[in-house]
């Protein structure tokens, strides 16, 4: 076995954390840079009107792509436990399947994204000044996403083999490439939104063309044709777990239907285009928090595979202890530099006024999110699917979505602020709950 994979199980968690962590943040924040960027620029070089048009087409065209992620993240708890249990022929079997069903699932859902896009676009907000820039974005888009579904699933196969710099790579490459094809097809070649998407999807291509050279020159899932033929077990495995990831993505999604609908109903065009800053400022600034999360995955997975309690039990107070300092700092940088930070995204003066204020809102529950997610993922980590799903539901589900339904009635557009601490804060205690009992699990398993 890779030395880098049973290091998972002997190193000092505090050790294997950062190697793990640091890496998958600085992919991340290079991803979420990516995106912040992106949205810079089509503010300041389109206009505040483009950043909506973003706003409603990259959650419809995420929820593609995250079945991707959702079979990479419920394929990768598999490899983790069954390379921590020495059964490297069931990691490549997982492996193989997980190919197979990102590829088929993505251009399945890519053709009826194509079919239906004026349905698609007007559900999730494209109305009035918006459906026509958001068109323009949409289709060279959605075109390359399984590329980038491909991605998401094999970055997480990545790090589940213990090498996380490599997909901190494929993550950076795509990033880097975006922001000079984003200069060149919209400022130097003015091509307007079908430039940024180009950029994108270009993009997208890039990342997967990485991925690809990784598993055929430097991975140790090195997979023959057997390996791609349909296991049942272990799909319906795959299913399970990675339902919580398609879930999630779902949620939000759904979450983006309905907070792009209210806001036009309470703002107007304005409102979606302040939820869109907002919403990148959100995927920019949690950057070491889920970085730590994705970390975590692979860490735990293996030492429970390898059934090393205590070393368990550790990555999880480890982990929630330094996300938690992280998020902490982050909500102060974002109450300290709420308008610096709104202004370089668009000078509109409608959007100046209203969006500081707004974004602290929103950011209110950050310092105690690190629980939530830590928590969700460690069910997941482990391959307990059901409470892996019901935890990763309980904020975006069962609390936001009842609470943007509710709360604008009272309060108008303030309302749908005020949601997201509230959800925050409640999926917290939820999940806070049930961690510690299953961890009391845990210790009772290590004494007998």
């Amino acid at each position: 076995m890779d030395k880098s994979v049973g290091a998972l199980g002997s190193e000092p968690i505090g050790l294997l954390l950062k190697k793990q962590a640091i890496p998958a943040s600085v992919g991340i924040l290079f991803m979420s840079i990516n995106i912040i960027v992106d949205t810079i620029f089509v503010g300041q070089w389109i206009g505040s009107i483009a950043i909506a048009a973003v706003t409603v087409v990259l959650p419809f065209t995420f929820l593609i792509s995250s079945i991707g992620m959702a079979i990479g993240v419920g394929g990768a708890s598999i490899v983790s436990r069954a390379l921590g249990a020495k059964e490297v022929e069931k990691a490549k079997t997982t492996f193989g399947n997980q190919l197979v069903l990102t590829l088929a699932i993505s251009v399945i859902l890519m053709i009826i994204g194509m079919f239906f896009s004026t349905e698609v676009l007007t559900l999730f907000g494209a109305k009035g000044a918006i459906l026509e820039p958001a068109r323009d974005f949409y289709f060279p888009v959605l075109a390359t996403i399984p590329f980038l579904a491909l991605c998401m699933m094999g970055n997480n196969v990545i790090r589940a083999e213990g090498k996380p710099k490599f997909a901190m790579y494929a993550m950076i490459i795509p990033a880097i490439g975006n922001i000079l094809l984003d200069i060149l097809l919209i400022k130097i070649i003015p091509l307007g939104m079908f430039g940024a998407a180009l950029a994108t999807a270009i993009s997208y291509f890039l990342c997967f063309a990485f991925v690809f050279w990784f598993f055929w020159e430097k991975s140790s899932l090195q997979l023959s044709l057997h390996h791609l033929q349909w296991h049942r077990k272990i799909v319906k495995e795959i299913a399970s777990l990675g339902m919580v990831t398609f879930s999630r993505q779902g949620m939000v999604s759904l979450v983006a239907i309905l907070v792009n609908q209210s806001l036009f109903i309470y703002g107007g065009e304005v409102g979606i285009s302040m939820y869109g800053i907002i919403n990148r400022m959100m995927m920019f600034s949690l950057f070491p928090i889920l970085g730590i999360t994705h970390g975590f995955l692979p860490i735990a997975g293996y030492n429970y595979g390898a059934e090393q309690w205590q070393r368990v039990r550790e990555v999880v107070y480890t982990s929630i202890k330094v996300a938690s300092i992280l998020s902490t700092i982050i909500f102060m940088v974002i109450v300290l530099f709420q308008l610096p930070i709104v202004k370089i995204f668009t000078n509109d003066a409608a959007i100046l006024a209203e969006t500081p204020f707004a974004m602290v809102i929103v950011f209110a529950a950050t310092p105690i999110i690190a629980l939530q997610l830590i928590g969700a993922a460690y069910f997941q980590a482990i391959g307990k699917a059901i409470p892996a799903l019901l935890l990763t539901l309980t904020k975006q589900g069962f609390f936001l979505i009842p609470l943007l339904g509710i709360l604008p009635l009272f309060f108008g557009i303030f309302g749908i602020w005020l949601a997201f601490p509230i959800a925050d804060t409640l999926a917290t205690l939820v999940t806070a709950y049930f961690l510690r009992r299953e961890l009391q699990k845990t210790l009772k398993t290590s004494l007998s």
